[in-house]
């Protein structure tokens, strides 16, 4: 006779865990969170580089504003010598930046993007020529101080050469002749035909 066994028999087969599942703790909320704020930063930031031309609208805008309150706020009483006075040119410039903005402006939100550059007879890879502009930073500046004590007439003039020296001309004979007819044209004619009062300087007296 076989003697059968009596004693409990071990089961082989996984045991399903009826329990509640584990909740998430912090760091997974706290991730969730985050994913939504950077989408939203990434969908600006992308919508913003699409539409970058949006830039150059708010800077046309500041300056046909600048230009418009500096027109409206200008003393005329002396300068005026006809229908038109030193007013008319400032407040059309300022009138078209500001026409000129709103019309980019609404197209650009309308989907209207400029075209890329294709660099025919621009080097795309080459960087910017900050000695230049740092050259006619200077040449800007230096005629804002110079025109009060020397006058219009020698500061235009410094103006015209010094700008075609940092423009790359080196023509030494020639550059300072070119620049001294053009101040002092510009002179005569805001002064003496458009009624804008320029300063002379020393050579007040002899022009």
């Amino acid at each position: 006779m076989t003697a059968e066994s009596t004693g409990p028999v071990e089961s082989t087969e996984p045991v399903e865990s009826t329990g509640p599942a584990p909740s998430e703790g912090p760091a997974g909320a706290a991730g969730s969170d985050k994913e939504p704020a950077q989408e939203q930063g990434t969908t600006t930031r992308s919508w913003l580089r699409d539409h970058s031309e949006l830039g150059v609208c708010v800077l046309l805008l500041a300056i046909g504003a600048l230009v418009l309150t500096d027109a409206l706020t200008m003393s005329v009483d002396i300068a005026q010598r006809g229908p038109i006075g030193p007013r008319t040119v400032p407040f059309v410039v300022g009138s078209a930046l500001l026409l000129v903005a709103v019309l980019l402006a609404v197209d650009v939100l309308r989907g209207g993007r400029g075209e890329a550059e294709g660099g025919e007879d621009v080097d795309l890879d080459e960087p910017a020529d900050w000695r230049t502009v740092l050259l006619l930073s200077g040449v800007f500046l230096a005629t804002a101080v110079l025109i009060g004590p020397l006058g219009f007439p020698i500061a235009g003039a410094l103006l015209f050469w010094g700008s075609a020296y940092a423009l790359g001309s080196r023509h030494y004979d020639r550059d300072p002749l070119i620049a001294a007819v053009l101040s002092l044209a510009t002179y005569f004619l805001f002064d003496n035909l458009l009624g804008v009062p320029l300063p002379g300087g020393p050579l007040m007296g002899v022009i």
